[in-house]
């Protein structure tokens, strides 16, 4: 009886790793980089170091979080897209998941080429609300979600080190005014619903200096 127990348990677990292998998406990095030096080159650089300041970075960043930002933009089938880009949705329309998930871990892949802080004044005033925050305002420091040095957390939290300022900070007035809504539990909008126009431009010239 024991040793029947004991086989059913190691069928079942083998059964269960033979699903999970089945149910991991396939990565198709050479696919990927095609997709990315006709598709994504324009606005992002084939190896996602953006040129201007009005698109991310992408290089370097976390794939889970660039898989779930690419699929927000796409519809999910009765569902408007969680976020509203008209530029975006038609770039992911014709993405399958895979395509997505493969973006996502090419883009993770390459280097990144930050952006730099220049501005002495904002730097030191970005500094404070990313390592202690701004208690009087309950806002939490930065680093609690993005890591002292702005690598983010895996799957949970983007990476901004090195992220041009002007983008980080239009995101957080796009999170603030609500335009931007697809923040688990409105985390981000509770947090820029209680930062100034001044915060805002001294964590974005922080974080571009971080690395």
């Amino acid at each position: 009886m024991m040793r029947t127990t004991a086989l059913a348990v190691l069928l079942a677990a083998s059964f269960s790793a033979t699903a999970a292998e089945g149910a991991k998406p396939k990565i198709d990095l050479a696919k990927a980089k095609e997709i990315a030096e006709s598709i994504c080159v324009g606005c992002h650089g084939a190896d996602g170091n953006s040129a201007a300041a009005a698109n991310p970075h992408l290089a370097g960043q976390i794939p889970q979080y660039i898989y779930k930002q690419l699929t927000n933009f796409k519809p999910a089938g009765d569902k408007p897209a969680v976020r509203d880009n008209a530029i975006m949705a038609g770039m992911v329309a014709t993405l399958s998941d895979e395509d997505m998930q493969s973006l996502a871990a090419y883009f993770s892949q390459q280097k990144l080429k930050p952006a730099a802080a220049s501005d002495e004044q904002l730097i030191a005033e970005g500094r404070k609300l990313w390592r202690m925050g701004d208690f009087d305002k309950g806002v939490p420091a930065c680093s609690g979600c993005h890591g002292a040095t702005g690598a983010g957390l895996p799957a949970q939290y983007p990476a901004l080190a090195g992220q041009f300022a002007e983008y980080t900070e239009d995101q957080l007035k796009k999170f603030r005014s609500g335009e931007r809504a697809n923040d688990p539990e409105k985390m981000m909008r509770t947090i820029a619903a209680k930062l100034s126009d001044r915060q805002m431009k001294a964590v974005a010239e922080y974080a571009a200096g971080l690395r």
